[in-house]
């Protein structure tokens, strides 16, 4: 890519941030974290990742008074990507904290993985990739292993927007997409070569809509 793309990193003061800023950065991307909406507003492509509990991470994205930004970033028509809880703060709601609503970009619940495995479930997992054509699991390969750490899973009200499952006791939807959104359960920069490939995806994404921005300018 001729110019690394903007990526900004949701800052809103939860969780290890900085691994996935780094990871975007080994990829090539112009990855930053901020807590300023203006530099969101701005950027090719924002990264929502989360760690812990739904309801802690959506009351820190409200008291940073990032969530109006991160909204709007999500329904801007750029790329977006949602990572663990990021994901799942993209949901309507979850079982976990059903009095905390969620960002509400994808209509459903963020649900509790079936009885039976051992939940969390914390181990690498082998993705079984649902929507064959998505740019973002392109070269990942037949048998990518990915790694999870987690006790809920998205089941979104329209099951056309599930990219990727896996098989933990019973089928979980770790993956989705919707329009420009693009999020996932696992965690990309803790999933070595299958990983950086997806976040070398949303790096690609990204330059291609800033080469497209730069491109309507010119003709402007």
């Amino acid at each position: 890519m001729s110019e690394a793309p903007s990526i900004a990193v949701v800052d809103y003061g939860i969780g290890n941030l900085h691994s996935a800023q780094k990871a975007l950065t080994r990829c090539g991307a112009d990855a930053r974290l901020t807590s300023d909406p203006a530099e969101i507003a701005a950027a090719d492509g924002v990264v929502l990742p989360g760690v812990g509990a739904f309801g802690a991470c959506m009351g820190a994205l409200r008291d940073a008074g990032l969530e109006r930004a991160t909204l709007d970033a999500a329904t801007s028509g750029r790329p977006f990507l949602g990572i663990c809880v990021g994901m799942q703060m993209l949901f309507s709601r979850s079982q976990e904290d059903p009095d905390v609503a969620g960002l509400d970009v994808i209509a459903g619940t963020v649900e509790r993985i079936p009885p039976g495995p051992k939940v969390p479930q914390m181990q690498w997992n082998r993705l079984d990739v649902v929507a064959t054509d998505d740019p973002m699991l392109a070269g990942l390969g037949d048998d990518a292993w990915l790694y999870f750490v987690h006790s809920l899973h998205g089941v979104p009200d329209d099951a056309d927007v599930v990219a990727a499952t896996v098989e933990y006791g019973s089928t979980l939807n770790v993956a989705f997409r919707l329009g420009e959104v693009f999020a996932v359960q696992f965690h990309p920069e803790k999933s070595s070569r299958p990983g950086l490939a997806l976040l070398g995806n949303f790096v690609e994404v990204c330059a291609g809509r800033s080469a497209s921005t730069t491109a309507a300018g010119t003709r402007r």
